[in-house]
């Protein structure tokens, strides 16, 4: 059998270098090419060839990407950063390789928060109560609108990853200096923000894998623990420095729910972020598609190799029997840091142990 040539983008960076390593868990070998655009992060991929590339807003991007697809013989394309699944969702019939990706009408929407909780909505999937921010003049009735649901309000942009501009605040003038802040130093204009009820309880992520409308599997885990956490005036990261595999039927279902809501017929990677409101009812924040979550290896790990199975679906190959929901036991937890390897821990064993 001839070697698969994927190509991975962003592979300098975490998310990136995680799908990598999944793939290298797999019962086969790979022949992967990585292209970045930082030289040092890029060096640091765990891949055959390393190639530098333009940003994706560079004019030369895409001849440049096609010129490395075509000399290394590239089968498969990955994008990891949601702005190359973004380029290559709305170049994909010039890209020389296979691509799995979902439709560009959902990848469009699910690009902009805003737009995605007002679909979900519609749909009658659970979601914070959002607003659009057209002026700062406007912040004022709005912090006092969602005010009457909780104690703090979040504030975050209408795009981006890793909970980007994200804070939670309690009055008009604590957003109103948050928004300015973005706007002198990021260039974010008011209307590049939302204002959103804060949800006080649990946050669970939810990864997906569908093929042309089905359900292949899925699996939850609940961040407990974020990477800079402390660092980060929100508190928070999106990425877990400690996470843990959850059985919830009710996540379950708001993940399919979701899924389905954005896109007809789902096709590929859904990653679907979720958050308990103060009824205890997990409400989704955003969806992240085309691409796996950062810790994609946690559960790879553990058994079920979603980066792996993403890939034999793009060449058409069957997949072992595996079901739709729950494919690993609850209980594992995932323990990441930066300047160590990350472990994996059987729940009960651990805690017992670290109790006594």
């Amino acid at each position: 059998m001839t070697m698969k040539r994927i190509l991975v983008t962003g592979a300098g960076g975490n998310a990136a270098r995680n799908f990598v390593a999944s793939l290298r868990m797999a019962e086969e070998p790979f022949h992967l090419v990585g292209v970045d655009t930082n030289p040092f992060h890029l060096a640091c991929a765990e891949v055959e060839e390393r190639r530098l590339v333009p940003r994706c807003d560079d004019p030369g991007y895409l001849d440049a990407l096609r010129a490395i697809l075509v000399r290394e013989r590239i089968d498969l394309v990955h994008p990891q950063p949601d702005v190359e699944v973004a380029f290559l969702s709305e170049h994909r019939a010039e890209i020389p390789a296979r691509l799995l990706l979902p439709s560009q009408t959902a990848i469009r929407t699910c690009h902009d928060k805003l737009a995605c909780n007002r679909v979900l909505d519609e749909a009658g999937v659970p979601v914070p109560v959002s607003h659009a921010l057209a002026d700062l003049g406007d912040l004022p009735a709005l912090v006092d609108a969602l005010r009457t649901r909780g104690e703090k309000v979040w504030v975050r942009a209408v795009r981006g990853a890793g909970s980007r501009a994200a804070l939670p605040v309690r009055t008009s003038a604590e957003a109103e200096g948050w928004i300015r802040y973005w706007g002198a130093n990021r260039g974010l204009a008011p209307s590049d923000f939302m204002l959103a009820e804060f949800l006080p309880g649990k946050e669970f992520a939810f990864q997906s894998l569908w093929h042309r409308g089905e359900l292949v599997t899925s699996m939850a885990r609940e961040r407990m623990e974020y990477l800079f956490g402390n660092l980060m005036p929100s508190g928070q990261s999106s990425s877990p420095s400690i996470a843990r595999t959850v059985h919830r039927d009710d996540v379950n279902d708001v993940g399919v729910r979701a899924v389905r809501a954005v896109d007809a017929e789902p096709h590929g990677v859904y990653c679907v972020d979720m958050k308990e409101n103060a009824s205890g009812m997990p409400c989704v924040t955003e969806i992240n598609l085309g691409r796996f979550f950062t810790t994609s290896n946690f559960f790879s790990a553990a058994g079920c190799n979603m980066p792996y199975y993403y890939v034999r679906l793009a060449f058409g190959e069957d997949l072992p029997a595996m079901p739709a929901f729950n494919p690993l036991d609850a209980d594992l937890y995932w323990v990441r840091g930066v300047d160590r390897a990350p472990r994996l821990f059987r729940g009960d064993a651990w805690l017992t142990k670290r109790a006594a």
